[in-house]
């Protein structure tokens, strides 16, 4: 039974069953007949999900993202829209006491249903993106065993597949306000059932005579920033046939360490409700001074405050309570007049965005706070600051946002519009959007009040590729316009008088949003040429020294550019059968070019080659026509990693001269494709997570690859004095034939810093492939700020002398110490290269600072309860000298009698790095962390390039 104000999710127990394979009406399901188990033709239901989900956790359909699966499915375009319309069923327990009253509450359904609770029918009208409340205090059983059956329809307008496929299918299902996906893209194949289904949460909650709807949360933050207001606007509806006299209580609260919380403010309110109405309450401003502010990802802390509201009724008591994190942020943005890009301030700080672009988790809709947490923190882990949720896909959930939140990820949250289906395409596809323009705007309206309370959002945008049509367009930009305290900095206002004047007319809590701009569509108004053309782009592989150069992209702001991403050999193996392990064929054509064509399994999973004939060579091919399936995937993510880090880089390398920011087409797939990826559905890194990871760092040391010139790209707000940069080159052979140190550097805020040439490939008799090592570090200490690998060959060359460097034996020594808290373990792995430094006179290489191991095992010791095994130092041999080249780690079922296929792999892991190479003498302490299952035992193994056998090291 939840308390006043608590809801009970409603996420297990559910049955499903085809609607035509059911012979009896919702009346009979909740009151005589209803089902008792997953017994034919019921079976568990997937809740929240969609009818796919369920019919592929019973196995009745194959797996879609197995192999060729999803093709032996039926689609919904040839069955029929009464194939998946399905009857979902559970039960609940509540009873309630005198004045208290119940709502069943749906967070969103897909796309129109019949709801039936003890043999009552409501209905819950169309729309993917609406949440529906139901007072069904009336109808609930005195015994308090409820009956609840749901019957969801498709989408009106699932459409069909053209054989050639295309991007949204025949474009039909735009005539819906839905996901537009669902009818397949370059990217993804059709999704057979278009989503249909409960795919988001359900709940019920107890209040007493008045409901708390809605409440708005806005920070105004002025003089400098040391300043804020917090504004809030509640909805009150009472319920009663009486007159309910409220106390209306607001607390901000928070959180110092360990479950301690500082109470911020306090503050009660009186109002009175007539019976039966709803009304809109304002508080008056809460003032605070010298506030936590929230930062996103790599510019400061993400401080969040509880702010909670509670109401109390005179005569009853508590009769509902809301809670929401909330951090004090400005987010402004316009378009540089120096770039023509967008540039976004954050506290009044410019920041340089360089993020990624969404799709959602799950093709299935199978959404979970978990997979939430795991996807937004290795956006994190990446250094990225912002996502942007890609129009043919969802508006995210509050979890979704939560995580942004709480990670420091922006947001750019686009509604249901795209180019291909909505105005664009082949065919040209209708330019009208959905056909009913009302409820688009119901679903806009709805989705603004669910997300506009998480600091993390940072703008609307109306679509994607297209601007939603006229009337639409112009409705979001009324409903979204900007409160006047929005449409200014805040910084010079001083004084509570001038701030008053700009709240004179309404309070910012009273608009529906108010305080992020709306953008009319992803390529207009500051993002690509502003116009609306198509100018974002590209999406294949390319040279990475072309990301440099002047004329790679010419506009300042590009919101999609993309490229390749296969995974590992293991996932490839885990998602397909044995002809899908077949290798792309390298054909060569006459321009002495090479064209991959891949085997139909990989071609089917959207396959995105690493090769452009006529313009980049194939990047895999660099370093010799791969062997087998792990060859090929291990070539393929160095291909990847570089690939990342040359974009990234690239961009960086004009940060506020030429660019505002980039967003990469795309970070993962929902399904289980073969491009534009930097981890794979099954929660595996590709090696070019890491390369964007290094490449993004607020402060980075770099190569241009255009000019060969090192760089340092400072972020910050803080300058940095007396650093220094060591380079080095290291050859084949593992010795050091170019090392320099540029010291006495000062790196201003904000900037990017050209140092000086590397001049080895000019030098006498450069090595055809050399390593290079770069690394900023404050010369006080020796400790590092950033740190660089790369392996380069000349001009017109490629890798191929690193087939051969496979066989060199160097010897490794690597220490493990574990710690553990229940299922959760936290592993730090320190790795050295054993091989001979070269005379230090010459290199004079920089080591880690001891004392921040030290520090790390202590800080891992206080939060984790269990230490094991103490130190474990597992050493290899090898008598050579030289790098340790493209090692990686990965966590594993320390089990021996693995089935043949059978993955063994634990996902997801944290690493704090991976795919990293080290020189002779040098160390790296690496950070691992992950969950187990029960019963598990987990190991954890590395490899490399030249360190094939590996070391596994059982926890």
């Amino acid at each position: 039974m939840p308390e006043i104000g608590e809801k009970t999710v409603l996420d297990s127990g559910w049955l499903a069953a085809r609607s035509t394979e059911v012979q009896l009406t919702g009346i009979q399901l909740t009151t005589t007949h209803p089902p008792t188990g997953p017994t034919s033709p019921w079976m568990e239901a997937v809740v929240p999900g969609t009818v796919l989900a369920t019919l592929v956790k019973n196995k009745v359909v194959g797996d879609p993202f197995y192999g060729l699966e999803n093709e032996t499915i039926l689609d919904i375009a040839d069955s029929g829209r009464e194939y998946y319309t399905f009857w979902f069923f559970t039960t609940f327990q509540c009873k309630l006491s005198a004045n208290q009253h119940l709502d069943l509450n749906f967070r969103a359904i897909n796309y129109s249903a019949e709801v039936y609770l003890n043999g009552n029918k409501m209905v819950l009208p169309k729309g993917m993106f609406r949440r529906h409340s139901l007072e069904v205090t009336d109808i609930l059983n005195p015994d308090g065993s409820n009956l609840l059956a749901v019957l969801v329809h498709p989408p009106d307008h699932p459409g069909s597949i053209p054989p050639q496929g295309g991007q949204g299918g025949d474009h039909e299902i735009g005539k819906d306000v839905a996901t537009q996906y669902v009818e397949g893209w370059d990217w993804i194949a059709p999704v057979r059932d278009r989503n249909t289904g409960i795919w988001d949460e359900v709940s019920i909650s107890v209040t007493g005579p008045v409901k708390i709807i809605d409440p708005h949360l806005v920070s105004s933050l002025f003089d400098r920033y040391t300043r804020v207001y917090l504004h809030a606007t509640i909805e009150l509806e009472n319920r009663s046939a009486w007159v309910a006299e409220c106390s209306l209580n607001i607390q901000v609260t928070t959180e110092l360490e360990g479950n301690v919380f500082l109470m911020e403010h306090l503050q009660t309110q009186h109002v009175s409700i007539p019976p039966k109405a709803r009304t809109q309450y304002t508080f008056p401003q809460l003032f605070f001074y010298k506030p936590n502010l929230w930062w996103p990802n790599g510019m400061g802390k993400q401080s969040l405050y509880n702010v909670s509201i509670t109401v109390d009724v005179k005569g009853y008591g508590e009769s509902d309570s809301w809670a929401q994190l909330f951090g004090f942020r400005k987010i402004e943005s316009h378009i540089d007049s120096a770039t023509g890009g967008r540039l976004f301030k954050v506290n009044g700080q410019p920041i340089f965005i360089r993020g990624g672009n969404w799709i959602l988790s799950d093709c299935l809709l199978r959404l979970s706070k978990e997979r939430y947490k795991t996807d937004i923190k290795f956006h994190a882990d990446m250094n990225m600051n912002m996502i942007r949720c890609w129009g043919g896909g969802l508006a995210e959930r509050p979890e979704f946002y939560h995580y942004c939140d709480v990670y420091g990820l922006l947001v750019w949250q686009e509604f249901w519009i795209t180019g291909d289906v909505d105005g664009r395409g082949v065919p040209i596809s209708n330019p009208n959007g959905p056909l009913d323009h009302d409820l688009f705007m119901l679903c806009a309206r709805d989705t603004i009040k669910l997300l506009r309370n998480h600091p993390s959002l940072a703008l609307w945008v109306g679509g994607n590729e297209q601007v939603p049509p006229a009337d639409i367009n112009t409705a979001l930009k009324n409903d979204l316009k900007l409160h006047p305290f929005f449409e200014t900095s805040g910084e010079n206002i001083t004084s509570v008088e001038e701030l008053s004047t700009l709240f004179k007319d309404k309070d910012p809590s009273q608009y529906l949003d108010g305080t992020r701009v709306y953008i009319q569509g992803s390529m207009w108004d500051g993002f690509a040429n502003g116009k609306g053309d198509f100018t974002d782009g590209p999406y294949e592989i390319q040279n990475p020294e072309d990301f440099f150069k002047d004329n790679f992209y010419q506009y300042g702001f590009n919101p999609e550019v993309g490229s390749v991403g296969i995974p590992v050999a293991a996932t490839i193996r885990a998602t397909m059968p044995p002809d899908g392990w077949q290798l792309p064929l390298f054909k060569k054509l006459p321009n002495g070019y090479l064209e991959e064509v891949p085997n139909p399994i990989w071609k089917y999973h959207k396959y995105l080659p690493y090769s452009k004939p006529g313009k980049v060579r194939d990047q895999i091919e660099l370093y010799g026509t791969p062997k087998d399936l792990d060859d090929f995937c291990l070539k393929a993510q160095l291909a990847n990693y570089i690939q990342y880090r040359a974009l990234l880089e690239g961009w960086s390398s004009r940060m506020w001269s030429k660019y505002t920011g980039v967003l990469i087409w795309k970070t993962q797939n929902p399904w289980t494709g073969l491009r534009g990826q930097f981890y794979d559905h099954l929660l595996d890194q590709t090696a070019g997570f890491y390369g964007c990871r290094c490449a993004a760092e607020p402060i980075h040391v770099q190569l241009n690859l255009a000019t060969y010139f090192i760089e340092v790209v400072n972020t910050t707000v803080e300058e940095l004095s007396n650093v220094a940069i060591e380079a080095s080159v290291w050859d084949l052979e593992g010795a050091c034939p170019y090392y320099k140190v540029f010291d006495k550097l000062s790196l201003p805020p904000k900037k990017v810093v050209s140092i000086s040439e590397i001049k080895y490939p000019k030098s006498k008799n450069p090595k055809p492939v050399f390593f290079l090592l770069l690394k900023l570090y404050h010369v006080s200490d020796y400790s590092i700020i950033s740190r660089n690998f790369y392996w380069l060959h000349l001009p017109g060359g490629d890798y191929k002398l690193l087939e051969p460097y496979r066989n060199r034996r160097i010897p490794l020594k690597i220490t493990s110490k574990t710690f553990i808290k229940g299922s959760s373990y936290e592993i730090e792995m320190n790795v050295l290269n054993k091989s001979k430094k070269p005379d230090p006179k010459t290199t004079g290489s920089i080591g880690t600072n001891p004392n921040q191991t030290t520090g790390l095992f202590q800080r891992l010791y206080r939060q984790f309860s269990k230490e094991t095994n103490g130190l474990k130092v597992a050493e290899t041999n090898g008598s050579d000298v030289g790098v340790a080249f493209f090692l990686n780690f990965s966590v594993h079922v320390s089990k021996i009698d693995h089935k043949e296929g059978e993955d063994g792999r634990i996902l997801p892991v944290h690493y704090s790095d991976n795919y990293f190479s080290l020189v002779p003498g040098e160390e790296m302490s690496v950070k691992i962390s992950f969950k187990v299952p029960p019963g598990i035992s987990p190991r954890v193994t590395l490899k490399g390039w030249n360190y094939h056998h590996g070391v596994n090291t059982v926890l």
